[in-house]
């Protein structure tokens, strides 16, 4: 079972590592064989380095600055729900859900993601 300390370290990596666009910060988040699945958008990248360079690939996203706020909705298990918001100066704002299973270690076995334009 994942414990709400966990969540808040991850979801603190993760804006940290999508800040940073570094392969090490991304690559701490996932398992090697992660999956990161993204609605409504065709979003599937299966194992960590696939992960890595789709993120990689979105580095310009954040040009122009961004921000996310966030919450936890709620713990199952080892599973996670997030609520958030990011905006971004060159693309708008988008409100998030995401759903994050954790492995024994804290590092993000699924993550799904329904992305939604507001």
């Amino acid at each position: 079972m994942v414990a709400k300390h966990q969540v808040q370290a991850w979801v603190e990596a993760y804006v940290r590592a999508w800040t940073s666009s570094n392969r090490k910060d991304i690559a701490a988040l996932f398992t090697p064989a992660a999956e990161y699945h993204e609605w409504p958008y065709v979003t599937d990248w299966v194992g960590r380095e696939e992960i890595i360079e789709g993120w990689l690939g979105r580095a310009g996203w954040q040009e122009g600055g961004w921000t996310f706020e966030w919450s936890l909705l709620a713990i199952n298990g080892d599973t996670a729900a997030i609520e958030g918001t990011g905006r971004y100066t060159e693309l708008g704002t988008f409100a998030n859900l995401w759903t994050v299973t954790f492995d024994d270690h804290g590092r993000c076995a699924v993550f799904r993601m329904w992305n939604n334009e507001v």
